[in-house]
């Protein structure tokens, strides 16, 4: 009855043998985070190809996010004490099989059903993976392993989906998700080889979840955050190319622009992780003004390709800060009770992507494409209420 594990430290180990297999849980990350947003910068030529709207085709992303959010507690108590690293080479087997289906996908049909199978190793994969640094790696090398095994997730965030761009403007979008699905099986042998046995270590019991978000304001103040932007941003994001198209921007040119916004937000991440321990609630407050204005400047300024690119840098930064900003949140909000915290963030985070992703495509479709970049930029905008209200429960409390 575990939604979480709390890992025994890794002794004996070489710490050799350790970062390698830290490295394969990394690659494993990045694959599949990389295949659950990858049809951000293909929506279009997906759609048409399989005929069907870009809303409808935005349901590619909202799928996946959905299942992961369900399946992050769900998937360690349906394994209960099998090996770990079973369960991680299972998970991303599956994520490589399911993207060369959809490589080969006749139908928009079999696509979704690929998208819910990725679903189910993302939410999987990342919450048996948050602590299992401590199984591969001597005690002293935990906090950097464990940085690195995240970093796969903004990796992914700000480099793989502007990749998997290019491939799919320099051959198709069914290349892009054989290299990804190749990708995955790559990961799964590093796995197999890298990684040693994991045996599971049962914890929390799922009535812990509802207590540690009922009972912790700080919990419930990082849950809402993470909701408002996380979703803001996807609403948004899964459709900048569409947005990017109707401003003018040549689609030969949408892969760079992506790719800017994944340098800067590399960039993001380190300026945060410098500055996050002691001056998180700035960074969050911050991180919501900067993601506001980019997307206010990308719905009212007459864009060109420079000015686009300068956007799209902007809006890299801000969003680069957000998971190592947010994460530090919730872990600061509840040091005795972080697994469970920790869960909730995994599951928030991954249905706000899908949330995001399916209010954007019914505004395309309703409303007009612009439309996800003005309410993105209020939802980044009510931030600022929830972190005022936290400071205000605050100073009450101690006076």
């Amino acid at each position: 009855m575990t939604a979480v594990d709390i890992p025994v430290p890794a002794t004996g180990r070489s710490p050799v043998k350790g970062w390698l297999a830290v490295l394969a849980v990394t690659l494993g990350i990045f694959s599949l985070m990389t295949s659950e947003l990858l049809p951000v910068g293909l929506l279009t030529p997906i759609g048409s190809a399989l005929d069907v709207s870009e809303g409808i085709a935005g349901l590619m992303v909202t799928v996946p996010g959905v299942v992961a959010a369900i399946s992050a507690p769900l998937v360690t108590v349906a394994t209960g004490r099998i090996d770990r690293r079973v369960v991680l080479a299972v998970l991303i087997g599956l994520v490589g099989l399911a993207n060369l289906a959809s490589a080969f996908a006749d139908s928009f049909a079999i696509v979704l059903v690929a998208r819910f199978l990725i679903g189910v190793s993302v939410g999987g994969f990342w919450s048996l993976a948050g602590g299992i640094a401590l199984r591969l790696v001597p005690a002293k090398h935990v906090p950097r392993a464990t940085a690195v095994i995240f970093g796969g997730v903004e990796t992914a965030s700000v480099l793989g989906v502007p990749t998997g761009t290019i491939i799919g403007d320099l051959s198709s979008w069914r290349t892009a998700f054989a290299v990804v699905g190749i990708l995955g099986l790559v990961s799964l042998a590093c796995i197999l080889l890298l990684m040693p046995k994991v045996p599971a270590e049962q914890t929390i019991i799922f009535s812990d979840l509802p207590k540690v978000f009922t009972g912790n304001a700080g919990v419930r103040a990082g849950i809402a955050i993470t909701f408002l932007v996380i979703t803001g941003h996807f609403l948004a994001y899964t459709f900048v190319r569409p947005v990017l198209l109707d401003d003018g921007i040549d689609g030969s040119l949408i892969g760079a622009l992506l790719l800017t916004f994944g340098i800067a937000g590399i960039c993001g991440n380190f300026i945060a992780g410098t500055l996050v321990a002691n001056r998180l609630r700035q960074i969050v407050i911050g991180i919501s003004v900067v993601l506001a204005v980019a997307m206010l400047l990308l719905a009212l300024v007459d864009t060109d390709t420079v000015t686009a690119g300068a956007i799209m840098l902007l809006w890299g930064l801000g969003y680069g800060a957000v998971p190592v900003t947010f994460q530090t949140w919730i872990l600061d909000a509840a040091p005795d009770t972080t697994e469970a915290a920790s869960s909730l963030y995994v599951s928030t985070f991954n249905l706000s992507i899908a949330l995001g992703a399916l209010a954007g495509g019914l505004a395309v479709d309703g409303i007009g494409t612009t439309s996800v970049l003005w309410i993105g930029a209020a939802l980044a905008v009510l931030t600022l209420v929830v972190v005022g209200g936290v400071r205000r429960t605050a100073a009450a409390s101690a006076e």
